[in-house]
């Protein structure tokens, strides 16, 4: 399998580039699902509907009568002004794909080019869901991602197995990272104000001053994974906004906060959000008040054991056992979540870095990876499906 997906690369690194070129935001990734609907037409055999999620596109290729495998993309760019002179830089200024989606959209795409001459050749039963999936990276004025969306209209129906796999920059080109267990952690935000009277700063006490109050609600803030919470789960809180509007002689009347959440046990994930609540409280005592509001994110992801196994067995026949990372999941957010809790899944992490010692981490103005990795995407990924749906790795 590998051996022809490497027969593709020279169109896998076109498209990849036909979409770095042009990256679209959340919900708004209308040139790309036309791009995405427009090939899978080309490649043929395959059953395409659009406007899944608003701008999501899943095509379906197989006769039915055995089991279904989805395989899952995300299609969006992130708000960032790229700082690379590549060729292919993005030509929408302040946009950019700085988190590899464009890289995840063009192996899905060469996986189902795969698949299909694998359908034509075999004759298999059963079926692939391509899932190419909208707004990884925000959700909507309800509050909802485009996995939760695709999830709520119908795409995870009669699904029996799905995977994914995210590039990872960081990550040496030829290795990949995969274990069962927790994969991503759940996500939510906070945004508070510490409420007080505010005054003139030549007269403090005949007011309540909120940046006085502040510390001590920093301090309960982070003492909450400290003190709070049990040391061996994985927690993250971190405040990113601190923010009042006043002078050096004016004690404002609001300090405003903005912070991230992360956890993997649902048990902790509501101690955290009950802790921000008694730290916030606090103001009280020095005779001031807050405001609070939870923004509820991406639950927890969790990777099936069997799942992540087909994935580890078949990276490891394409790329040798060497090609393992070992490291443990981290507290990224995900929502593949969405889809896993509806289907035994899994991702893959696939190593991606260029190698110049330059680090171009997720996220940031300089991110890239070594295309070289676009064919041994496809290839893990088809060759999974193709796997299962004749029958030699079960659930």
């Amino acid at each position: 399998m590998l051996d022809r997906a490497n027969a593709l690369a020279t169109e896998l690194v076109r498209l990849r580039r036909d979409l770095h070129t042009h990256p679209e935001l959340s919900f708004a990734e209308t040139r790309t699902s036309a791009l995405v609907a427009d090939t899978l037409a080309e490649i043929g055999d395959i059953t395409v509907r659009t406007g899944i999620a608003r701008t999501g596109v899943v095509g379906e290729l197989g006769p039915g009568g055995g089991l279904t495998i989805a395989i899952r993309a995300d299609m969006d760019a992130l708000p960032i002004i790229e700082a690379n002179a590549t060729p292919y830089a993005s030509q929408h200024h302040g946009v950019m794909h700085a988190c590899g989606h464009d890289a995840h959209t063009a192996m899905l795409l060469g996986a189902a080019h795969l698949l299909r001459e694998q359908f034509a050749n075999e004759r298999l039963r059963g079926r692939v869901r391509f899932i190419f999936q909208p707004s990884e990276e925000n959700w909507d004025d309800e509050g909802k991602s485009g996995g939760l969306r695709m999830v709520e209209e119908g795409v995870m129906e009669d699904v029996d197995a799905v995977i994914a796999l995210h590039v990872d920059s960081t990550l040496p080109m030829g290795k990949v990272t995969i274990h069962g267990g927790w994969a991503s952690a759940a996500v939510d935000d906070f945004t508070g104000s510490l409420l007080a009277t505010g005054g003139h700063g030549a007269a403090p006490h005949e007011g309540t001053d909120p940046i006085y109050m502040l510390i001590p609600v920093l301090t309960a803030l982070y003492g909450i994974k400290a003190r709070r919470i049990d040391p061996i789960e994985p927690t993250i809180l971190s405040v990113g906004v601190v923010e009042a509007q006043g002078a050096s002689n004016v004690i404002p009347s609001e300090v405003r906060l903005q912070g991230t959440l992360r956890s993997y046990n649902p048990r902790v994930r509501e101690q955290l959000i009950s802790e921000v609540e008694k730290a916030f409280a606090v103001t009280r005592a020095f005779g001031g008040d807050y405001r609070l509001k939870i923004g509820r994110g991406y639950p927890a992801g969790w990777n099936d054991q069997r799942v992540a196994g087909w994935l580890e067995q078949v990276a490891g026949s394409m790329l040798g056992d060497d090609a393992f990372d070992h490291a443990p999941a981290g507290l990224g957010a995900e929502d593949f979540a969405y889809m896993c809790q509806k289907a035994p899944g899994a991702m893959l992490m696939l190593g991606a870095a260029i190698d110049d010692g330059v680090v171009r981490a997720h996220h940031t103005p300089i991110f890239d990876i070594d295309e070289r990795s676009l064919p041994v995407g496809s290839a893990i990924l088809a060759e999974t499906a193709l796997r299962f749906l004749r029958g030699t790795i079960r659930l």
